[in-house]
């Protein structure tokens, strides 16, 4: 007899229908797993064991294979526990194995027989959904499962309960969608004190979804500006928020079921590699870029990251997706970011201050700048400069406006931009291009000559041109109008700077 249990391999956010048999036949007692396991799947024979021990199960003396179909497809993880432990039930006739035709499995088990957590719930219950199916995973990750509407949830506690429940002595609870966690606000803008010209580029980012580059010396208030973004930035609609979340579910990084509205914020160290940043690593897991994906991320102290490391987000920055490419897999992750760098304008930081500026300067500050190459700079749409604070400034009464003011301002620019892209895969400004471009985002004939003339003077690229345009026309939303003009040109223009060649 051959057992049959369904589950899924996870390839990027795409969940592959992966399906376990199991055949017990007479022969000398072994237990052999194949189908391209990795080294957890392997490990699983001594975890299903040991759980099986624990019921108070022994396995037949004879020969039991499973294999895991398609036998050419990679299987990586310890989710397949579960579903390994369930065909050889079913092929022992312990239960019933045309009663898991209905379900697919996913979970890992402990020694003594429970069912513990396991990354891709989320994409497994949306992937059961499309093929009409249950879904049976850990009690823990029920709620993260119930996110995919429709589909009926066995989440078992341990391997004792789901085989009663399979066989109607006891009823497994159904659980609860986990709750949507209201966002967390970072510090208000208005705890920043002067940068009025950083706080207005700030807005624009916000608004139109821009890349920005904040370049100061050390103290004048760079980090505390990018983590005032969250505050200002809209909140994830419901279609968004699931599809944050299916990045959460595969890096193992979605806590109790529960989603949240929140755009993400990753700010990952310096010394981050390039696997760490873009993706990569023995299981192909998903980097910071994808962990951003809808959110901001943000990179203080810009140069001191390695330079290819930098290079490596040029790609996902244009396309929105990173790549990683092994031999045995292509895995794409979604990278819809919008970055936000940060950095001194020389090694010491105090480039043009007489009293603290370095023997160096100006050389220093051009080797530091060029540790950050041109076209990763070309992909940054605002250039602001943050000036030192000084003791007086830092005395001044708060400013009138706070992160909530700039919010509404945010929020309706944000609705304009909707509006307009209704029925395209564009959400921003950013992301405008083609006939789009051309059709909302042509300035008036003063400032179409405007930004000719800057562009042979700052010896603009095609790129650069491109989005001074998409700049332009978030300026013009943040001011109501519909035309883009001159003044909206002008602004634009300000925020950019000559990005050295390498």
């Amino acid at each position: 007899m051959v057992a049959l249990v369904s589950t899924v391999a996870y390839l990027g956010l795409e969940a592959r229908s992966v399906e376990v048999q199991c055949q017990i036949a007479p022969g000398l007692p072994r237990f052999n797993l194949v189908g391209l396991p990795d080294k957890a799947v392997n490990e699983s024979r001594e975890r299903v064991i040991a759980a099986l021990a624990a019921m108070g199960l022994s396995f037949p003396p004879k020969r039991i294979t499973i294999n895991l179909s398609p036998a050419d497809l990679p299987k990586e993880g310890s989710h397949y526990d579960l579903p390994i432990a369930l065909a050889l039930l079913a092929a022992m006739g312990v239960t019933d194995a045309e009663q898991l035709n209905d379900y697919v499995a996913v979970g890992e088990l402990a020694l003594d027989g429970r069912v513990i957590s396991s990354p891709g719930v989320l994409l497994a219950a949306i992937h059961a959904s499309s093929l009409d199916k249950g879904l049976i995973c850990p009690m823990a990750q029920g709620s993260e499962a119930r996110w995919a509407s429709g589909v009926p949830v066995l989440a078992a506690p341990d391997l004792i309960s789901l085989l009663n429940h399979l066989k109607g002595n006891q009823v497994l609870p159904i659980p609860v969608p986990g709750e949507a966690e209201a966002p967390r606000k970072g510090p208000d803008l208005a705890m920043v004190k002067g940068q009025e010209t950083a706080k207005r580029a700030l807005e624009i980012a916000a608004a139109g979804g821009h890349n920005l580059l904040m370049i100061g010396p050390p103290g004048a208030g760079k980090s505390l500006l990018a983590s005032c973004l969250p505050g200002i930035l809209p909140e994830l609609t419901p279609a968004e928020a699931l599809e944050v979340s299916m990045v959460a579910s595969v890096a193992g990084t979605l806590m109790d079921g529960r989603i949240s509205r929140a755009r993400p914020y990753r700010s990952p160290h310096h010394s981050a590699s390039m696997a760490a940043l873009t993706g990569g690593g023995l299981k192909v897991r998903p980097g910071e870029v994808s962990l951003a994906h809808l959110g901001v991320l943000f990179l203080d102290e810009l140069p001191e990251f390695q330079r290819p490391v930098l290079d490596s987000l040029r790609q996902p920055l244009e396309t929105g997706e990173v790549t990683v490419a092994r031999a045995n897999a292509h895995v794409t992750y979604p990278a819809r970011v919008q970055l936000i760098a940060a950095m001194n304008p020389c090694r010491c930081g105090y480039l043009g201050d007489p009293a603290l500026g370095c023997s160096r300067a100006p050389r220093c500050a051009a080797d530091y700048q060029s540790k950050v190459s041109g076209p990763l700079l070309d992909r940054i749409d605002l250039h602001v400069d943050v000036e030192a604070v000084s003791a007086a400034d830092l005395t001044l009464p708060p400013p009138a406006e706070g992160s909530a003011e700039v919010a509404a301002r945010v929020a309706a620019a944000r609705a304009v931009q909707t509006a307009r892209l209704e029925g395209t895969d564009m959400r921003t400004n950013a992301q405008l291009d083609g006939e789009m471009l051309e059709q909302h985002a042509t300035p008036d004939e003063p400032g179409r000559k405007l930004l000719a003339q800057a562009a042979e003077a700052m010896r603009l690229s095609a790129r650069g041109y491109t989005r001074m345009l998409r700049v332009a026309r978030t300026i013009a939303d943040l001011s109501g109008v519909e035309s883009v003009g001159r003044i909206h040109v002008a602004e634009a223009l300000s925020y950019r700077r000559i990005a050295p060649r390498g």
